[in-house]
């Protein structure tokens, strides 16, 4: 299996199976097109001469050329045998990764925010330190010999619970045979220096809330008083970031929505401003089409992108490639890409780990697949006060990949995506297994904008 495509003045050809990304020139470009199922034997197409103009001569020589790529496996390479059922190839998957709700309390409201400005609708707590500590003890216990241990301190805003933020590192260090490696996200309003020198010190990795232009990020980012966040954050997030170690990560992150299908122009402001590790994600919100009279629904009307949107949209990620294929002054995030298609098969055809291997614990200890599904009690995994954690929730994570979803088996996309994202495929369809074809589509055009900047990149130009 081949996908095409031209960007950035390339005719590119990716063969799904092996990786191998090729750039060819129309003439090879086209005449794949006639290429039925990987077979190049005998001679090319009648049709492909009259249709392409091309000379028996010089299209038989492009002929010959493929097919010795296919024998390379650059071309149509047959798909490596993997088991589809992956959770009898992983076997028990031990918990490697903690998304810790520290604070179900927020002080934005963000308009369109997944968890009801905050507090994910289960009313305003914030994480008591013996939870916390549970917690901690938890995701040991089920880490098992894994050494390594992601933990995410989340909201909500986290910054509201920084005493049990210190008092949770603390005790994490009390356990040397493992290695934690701590995430913090925050809109920035209540930094202040104290607490900026504290993440620089202790968060490997420190995830910055801002939506890009002054108009939109505070449209879309009001204080509860009705007043823009923008000229609050900003110079916080600068300080912290021009105060931060090299070798510690950081990424100011935003979201655009159906008020700001123009983002590439957020992208760029938020390079403007100085910040060089970027990242903008398109809004998902819940189908509520059967409560057309809820205030939820009024919301997902206002700012809920459709499919209508995706032709503006592929063209701001066009502009955001053609930028930085002359332009290298920041990183964005989604045209991070691996032409090796590292780093494991399993990774590669099941994705994050949501569920089995990655979960968030609320406030009340509360254990759920990931953040996005807090407060479906359906898909509760358990009590970190109780030692619950229901495997069949589990088993039913584990077993997605990019076999036993219909929609990806044969999508070109689907080593790199690997099925995309459960909570985003059950807000738009009410199911962790069906594909959100929208959000599918704007992966494909995310993956072919970084494939392309790769490209260019090797060419040097």
């Amino acid at each position: 299996m081949i996908h095409k495509f031209y960007l950035l003045d390339k005719y590119i050809v990716l063969d799904v199976n092996s990786g191998a990304v090729l750039s060819v020139d129309k003439q090879a470009y086209d005449l794949l097109d006639y290429v039925h199922d990987g077979d190049f034997s005998g001679d090319v197409p009648e049709s492909a001469l009259v249709e392409l103009g091309l000379s028996a001569e010089d299209a038989q020589e492009i002929w010959d050329e493929l097919a010795e790529m296919k024998e390379q496996g650059m071309l149509f390479s047959a798909e490596e045998e993997v088991d589809s059922d992956i959770s009898s190839v992983m076997g028990f998957a031990p918990v490697k990764a903690l998304c810790l709700h520290v604070a179900h309390d927020c002080n934005l409201r963000c308009k369109y925010c997944f968890a009801s400005t905050g507090d994910f609708g289960t009313g305003r707590k914030l994480m008591d330190v013996e939870t916390a500590k549970k917690a901690i003890d938890f995701v040991i216990r089920r880490s098992v010999s894994r050494k390594n241990i992601e933990v995410d301190f989340f909201g909500g805003e986290p910054l509201l619970a920084m005493n049990t933020v210190k008092e949770t590192v603390e005790y994490a260090k009390t356990f040397p045979e493992k290695n934690f490696r701590f995430t913090i996200t925050t809109n920035g309003v209540a930094l202040d220096d104290e607490t900026i020198e504290y993440i620089n010190s202790e968060m490997s990795n420190v995830v910055l809330s801002l939506d890009g232009r002054r108009e939109i990020n505070d449209k879309l980012r009001p204080t509860p008083n009705g007043k823009g966040s923008f000229d609050i954050i900003v110079p916080k997030f600068k300080k912290l970031v021009e105060n931060r170690a090299t070798d510690k990560d950081y990424y100011v992150r935003g979201t655009f929505t159906k008020r700001n299908t123009d983002f590439a122009s957020d992208v760029l402001k938020i390079a403007e401003l100085g910040f060089d590790q970027i990242s903008v994600e398109p809004v998902v919100l819940e189908d509520l089409q059967n409560e057309p009279n809820s205030d939820e629904y009024a919301t997902v009307r206002k700012y809920a992108l459709t499919e209508a949107d995706l032709p503006a949209i592929f063209k701001q990620y066009d502009k955001l490639a053609e930028y930085m294929a002359e332009n290298r002054d920041f990183n964005f995030f989604h045209f991070n890409i691996d032409l090796e298609q590292g780093p494991c098969i399993i990774k590669r055809l099941r994705g994050c780990g949501a569920g089995f291997e990655y979960v968030a614990v609320t406030p009340e200890g509360d254990i759920y697949p990931c953040h996005q599904f807090v407060g479906r009690e359906e898909y509760r995994l358990g009590n970190v006060y109780y030692n619950e954690f229901n495997s069949d929730i589990a088993t039913e994570f584990g077993r997605l990949n990019i076999y036993t979803r219909e929609d990806c088996r044969n999508c070109w996309a689907r080593y790199y995506c690997s099925g995309g994202c459960s909570a985003a495929n059950l807000a738009a369809n009410g199911s962790i297994d069906k594909a959100y074809k929208m959000g599918c589509d704007i992966e494909k055009k995310r993956l072919e904008c970084a494939i392309a900047l790769k490209i260019t990149d090797s060419e040097g130009n």
